[in-house]
């Protein structure tokens, strides 16, 4: 029932949806999670109803190519603007890293796009490298080829550089060196060569081990000093025209980036006097996504916009050179998480709850054993002054009924009444508890440990393996329903049987992270549905195949100036016979093996011949069938 005091303005304060949103998202009248662009917006119930009649089931991962196009946009136009402000004497020429977002889908729409602003990619191996040279089309498109190089990868640059491409090796480790001046010299082709060194400005964030003495690439300042004397050694001092820094991913504190410049302008000026040819400064990534919108120091937040960034990038390579009176370089940044996290959502549908209030059972209370008697005078007995006592008691009292019931000297349904009333006695405290002044320390977490259980139709390890693996917090919300105040507070579990398949960190505005998450009571027969925002970085590459559920089902939209949309692609999710082939199945020896076992359930007289047809017939669908929970009606 909604609320007459709930407001759209209450549910998008309690999610937070304005402050992570970045403009992209929002709520309508309707209490309905929209997608925005420029003049537009849709709700993503109206994506949901149009997957629906595609038979798409859910989970779906959604792609909206419009947020790709407009972070492109912000990313490039304010640079642009930061460079005309601060009179720089150069360009920008941003490069996105293709490990961020592997999907050909994100990956053409980049060069597509990118295109009218010179937007190029970084590679760190041989296929990334094939997949920028398939999709790049415009002539000087740069691209930057990071991590370990061997001799095919070498040569694919360097039939690159011959095709027209601005393809910059940057050298991590010293072993590269000999091998570029060796297949170039060969192959009669002068290479683009940049050195990658090794920071030590300390920033903070979750990432920040990727700079400094201790970071795995990299050149120290010895390494560096031997790199310019042999290629001077070979006359190709005038290759080396890049110099490349990393000061981490996800660098929340804009003062960090910063001192991490300074310090990177230094090598820059010094090479320069050595007498490289450097015309580049790549500052690497570390243009972070506010997961929170706190605008904090917080590690999944940043105290900064994204116009004082590129302004104080701009400004500071500038102030540094003209101090040496060194001709200002080609400004690139690796910006992907910023590029793309935004414009992908997961959608999945809640398929059950698990609540922990209390159900009668039909027991007399003249039958009830003296424990249940107990246990019901204490919900009489409760009262501020003894709602600690009431708590040991409840849990002293429970523990007796299970031991009696270990013993068998009580029924299994006296043992139910028991563990109804312990519900009902916890529930009672709770709500005690936020009345009082002071709450003990012992009942301050209850109420989380009485939140519900939602059952979403998704796999944590497959399409979020970062909440798993390093506690990433990502905005989750309903996505309708938001003209209603949540009544429930709740857990979120996947349908993997994994303990660690479960969501108990949610974004808080107050605190570092909230263990439950506000959601509303089911409804019978009506779906309800869930959104995980800002997902489009790592999640898809990173994902694992835990029980064996494969991809989700993707759709890339496009939303039009009419309040419209458009699907541009959908990609069903992987079958069961195709993620059993990722482990080495031979689906075709799966079929065979199932048929001979139905063929010896009809000699052992357990089916007949007609009823192995129709098994053999469901198993061969099934193989053909979502990894996920699928509905016979959506």
């Amino acid at each position: 029932m909604e609320s007459p005091t709930w407001t759209i303005e209450d549910s998008a304060d309690l999610y937070g949806i304005d402050r992570w949103g970045n403009d992209y998202f929002s709520l309508n009248q309707q209490g309905q999670v929209v997608a925005k662009t420029l003049n537009t917006e849709v709700p993503l119930q109206d994506i949901i109803n149009g997957m629906a009649e595609r038979d798409l089931q859910m989970p779906v991962l959604v792609r909206i190519e419009n947020i790709l196009d407009a972070q492109l946009f912000r990313l490039n136009n304010a640079f642009r603007e930061a460079v005309k402000q601060h009179d720089y004497q150069n360009i920008y020429r941003g490069v996105y890293p293709i490990k961020v977002n592997q999907q050909a889908q994100v990956v053409e729409e980049i060069a597509d796009f990118g295109s009218r602003y010179g937007h190029g990619f970084e590679v760190g191996s041989k296929p990334e490298m094939i997949a920028a040279l398939a999709t790049l089309k415009e002539p000087n498109s740069l691209i930057i080829c990071n991590g370990y190089k061997d001799a095919e990868f070498i040569e694919l640059g360097l039939h690159a550089i011959k095709l027209g491409f601005l393809c910059i090796f940057v050298i991590e480790t010293p072993t590269e060196l000999p091998i570029i001046i060796e297949r170039s010299q060969a192959m009669g082709i002068k290479p683009m060569i940049g050195v990658r060194v090794k920071m030590t400005t300390q920033v903070s964030g979750h990432w920040n081990t990727t700079s400094g003495d201790r970071s795995v690439f990299g050149l120290t300042t010895t390494q560096l000093i031997n790199v310019v004397d042999s290629l001077k050694a070979n006359q190709m001092l005038d290759c080396l025209q890049l110099l490349h820094c990393h000061l981490g991913s996800q660098i929340p504190n804009i003062r960090d980036i910063r001192r991490g410049i300074v310090e990177a302008c230094r090598y820059y000026v010094d090479l320069n006097n050595e007498g490289a040819a450097l015309s580049y400064i790549d500052l690497g990534g570390g243009l972070a996504v506010d997961y929170t919108g706190a605008r904090s120091l917080d590690e999944q937040s940043r105290n900064y916009s994204l116009e004082e960034y590129c302004s104080d990038v701009v400004d500071t390579i500038k102030n540094t050179l003209d101090e040496y009176q060194v001709p200002h370089p080609t400004i690139v940044t690796e910006s992907g998480r910023a590029t793309v996290a935004y414009s992908s959502v997961l959608l999945f549908n809640v398929l059950d709850v698990n609540n922990f209030e209390p159900s009668h059972i039909a027991i007399t209370e003249e039958e009830d054993h003296p424990h249940l008697i107990y246990m019901r005078n204490l919900l009489k007995e409760l009262t501020e002054a003894s709602v600690q006592e009431c708590f040991n008691d409840a849990h002293f009292y429970r523990q007796e009924v299970r031991e009696l019931f270990r013993r068998g000297q009580i029924t299994l349904r006296t043992r139910s009444v028991a563990e109804n009333l312990f519900l009902e006695i916890l529930q009672a405290v709770a709500a005690m508890t936020e009345t009082m002044e002071h709450v003990p320390t012992e009942l301050q977490n209850l109420k989380t440990s009485l939140a519900d259980i939602y059952y979403g139709n998704f796999s944590l390890f497959q399409s979020l393996p970062d909440i798993w693996a390093i506690d990433q917090l990502f905005p989750i919300m309903p996505v309708h329903r938001l003209d209603e105040k949540p009544t429930r507070e709740a857990i979120l579990a996947d349908i993997t049987c994994d303990c660690d398949g479960k969501i108990d960190r949610f974004i808080d505005m107050d605190k570092p992270f909230r263990e439950t998450l506000p959601l509303h009571r089911l409804n019978d027969n009506e779906e309800y549905y869930l959104g995980v925002f800002l997902v489009g970085a790592y999640q898809e590459t990173l994902g694992d195949l835990h029980n064996l559920f494969g991809d989700t089902n993707v759709v890339s939209v496009r939303l039009n100036n009419n309040g419209g949309f458009d699907f541009i692609k959908e990609i069903h999710g992987d079958t069961i016979a195709d993620v059993l082939s990722y482990v080495e199945y031979d689906t075709k020896n799966v079929q065979l093996n199932y048929r001979n076992t139905a063929e010896r359930a009809v000699q052992e007289g357990r089916i007949n011949a007609r009823e192995r047809q129709q098994i053999i017939k469901a198993f061969t669908a099934s193989l053909q069938g979502y990894t996920y929970y699928e509905k016979d009606e959506i």
